[in-house]
């Protein structure tokens, strides 16, 4: 026996044929447990560890060992079998020990451990954010488990002046005092080369190095370290304690007032006196991964910190404001397009000589490489017509606006090749082979499709991990299984989001068994943060008021519910519903 844990708990008895996408649904959970039993097999050793050298550094380092397999606790999350949070666990812990007991004594941060007390010593966040994703999706299906909240304790204690050992972040400017900060505190002199890529590799990519050559000044405050964030975020989430949201705003606030200051544009070096530009002659566009990074200048990284760090702020107070920064500094460069031979051209850098680096809307540049991505993001949190008109009418936003029928079944048979694909390169992989290049064999060989099973059955964009955060879930629902009592879709349960406004979302749920009565929790909002107004269904309305609701499929049964909604009312949790109490207001 269990107890249901929402109210009200609908009754779906309606045998209909189980559509394709339901089964390609079920197949792409399915085949994501296989997946991970091949990279374990391929790739972790008996110990734990990834097959393979530890390097340190950005062509190579403790970040690139786990970033392939950063959405494994997403897949667990939406339905996947335990053996996959298991499997991402026991790589996550083994992973931590390998790295700390690997010392690279040219490089003085990490002569001691490329971690130092389970986390990076002295890095940038473009690289610590890629290393920690699973660790922070993690928390998806196990809120509760103690080790969590102690690590998010401790490592967002790293930035809020908790550790006397890393004075990370000046509370009197409210910045982090340098591109390069961890759990030995920020860096304060000039690197070199060694220090941001390890010791020269024999037969590395030649020339690779020059790159760093003028990247010396990390001094004051980048973007990139409003990923920080995401540490006290989710500490929050876990424990409820206020001071975790109150660093989150307090830091997003102060960058909030200076991109205003700026007239909306996200300056890329904040300096020690708390001054737009302060380490770069009063530059805003200067700093090391900035508008015209020194690192041959292609490397404009501000769209990397600001889309995690406004929307934890969105997540935590529903204040829209925060979506607006992102917006305004979008409207600023579509306010300097151009058109050539009839192709929408935006800037993606700005230096002296003003707005330059002009790439179609649709192409892809080193330099706010991810801006797709933000924009999406941005619409899906506001859903406002401005943000939504900036984006191509094709794939997952083409369907939610009724153009493409068929993309669900499209998308997760896409997924199911992802995986094969994935699949081919570990059985090909010559496990003999040696990489004087330090790349990892397994970066390319991560056979876990969870993109579209996001996208479709939670109504939510990607979270990414690479390049673009990783962002908290911002979506419409997440499921629960409340016999089993765990995250996800239950046994044969698919889910389809089909419809996203600002009241309501349109959800259609089938049981794909012929035999087994099925029952899933809905709770509105990835963390619980909206509010369910009602349901509809083709048997009437019933009145819903809280975070969640559950419902009933008899065998091969399915139903379509329109679910009305308030975006962003009650504060945001990791609790699992039937363990949230009573939701409290925003």
């Amino acid at each position: 026996m269990f107890t249901v844990p929402a109210s009200p708990t609908i009754l779906v008895d309606a045998p209909a044929p189980i559509p394709a996408w339901a089964l390609a649904e079920r197949a792409v959970i399915a085949a994501n447990a296989e997946g991970v039993q091949a990279f374990l097999a391929a790739f972790v050793d008996g110990r734990g560890y990834t097959r393979g050298l530890e390097h340190y550094g950005i062509t190579d380092g403790a970040d690139d060992a786990v970033e392939p397999i950063r959405n494994w606790p997403i897949a667990h999350a939406l339905g996947g079998d335990d053996a996959i949070i298991e499997a991402w666990s026991t790589v996550w812990e083994n992973h931590l020990d390998q790295y700390s007991r690997a010392w690279v004594p040219e490089v003085a941060s990490v002569s001691e451990g490329i971690y130092y007390r389970e986390f990076m010593p002295q890095f940038d966040w473009e690289h610590i954010s890629e290393g920690m994703a699973g660790f922070y999706f993690y928390g998806l299906s196990r809120p509760d488990d103690p080790r969590y909240a102690i690590r998010l304790r401790r490592f967002a204690g790293l930035y809020m002046n908790e550790d006397s050992t890393a004075p990370n972040y000046d509370d009197q400017h409210h910045i982090i005092r340098s591109l390069f900060n961890g759990s030995r505190g920020p860096r304060m002199t000039p690197p070199n080369a060694t220090d941001w890529d390890g010791p020269e590799i024999p037969g590395g990519a030649p020339g690779r190095r020059t790159r760093f050559l003028n990247s010396g000044n990390i001094v004051g405050d980048h973007p990139l370290n409003l990923n920080s964030t995401n540490l006290a975020f989710h500490a929050y989430l876990v424990t409820g304690d206020e001071k975790y949201r109150d660093w989150v705003l307090e830091y997003v606030d102060a960058w909030k007032e200076r991109i205003d200051q700026n007239g909306g544009n996200i300056p890329s070096n904040i300096g020690l006196d708390g001054k737009i530009g302060g380490e770069w002659g009063g530059k805003w566009y200067g700093g090391v991964f900035g508008w015209n990074s020194p690192d041959e200048g292609v490397r404009n990284y501000v769209f990397r910190g600001p889309p995690e760090a406004f929307g934890d702020a969105l997540l935590l107070t529903g204040d829209q404001s925060y979506t607006g920064v992102l917006r305004r500094q979008l409207d600023n460069l579509y306010a300097e397009q151009r058109v050539v031979d009839g192709h929408v051209e935006i800037p993606h850098y700005y230096g002296d000589q003003g707005w330059y680096g002009y790439v179609d809307v649709n192409g892809r540049s080193p330099g706010l490489g991810n801006r797709r991505r933000g924009e999406t993001d941005i619409y899906i949190w506001g859903l406002q017509d401005h943000d939504l008109a900036r984006l191509p009418k094709t794939g997952w936003i083409g369907y939610l606006e009724g153009d493409q029928p068929d993309y669900p079944l499209t998308a997760l048979q896409e997924a199911l090749e992802e995986v094969r694909e994935a699949g081919q390169r570990i059985h090909d992989d010559d496990t003999t082979l040696q990489y004087p290049t330090g790349i990892t064999r397994w970066e390319r060989s991560n056979p876990v499709a969870t993109e579209a099973l996001v996208n479709l059955t939670l109504g939510g964009a990607d979270p990414g991990g690479s390049g673009h955060g990783p962002l908290p879930l911002h979506t419409q629902v997440r499921h629960f299984d409340p016999v089993a009592r765990r995250a996800g879709l239950p046994p044969d349960v698919a889910a389809l989001v089909e419809k996203i406004e600002a009241n309501s979302v349109v959800l259609t749920l089938v049981n794909t068994s012929p035999l087994t009565t099925r029952t899933v929790t809905v709770q509105l909002g990835a963390y619980g943060e909206h509010q369910c107004n009602s349901i509809r269904t083709r048997a009437g309305a019933t009145p819903c008021n809280g975070r969640a609701f559950t419902v009933r499929l008899t065998p091969g049964s399915s139903e379509t519910l329109t679910i009305g909604l308030e975006r962003y009312a009650y504060r945001p949790t990791l609790d699992f519903p039937w363990d949230q109490g009573a939701p409290e207001p925003m």
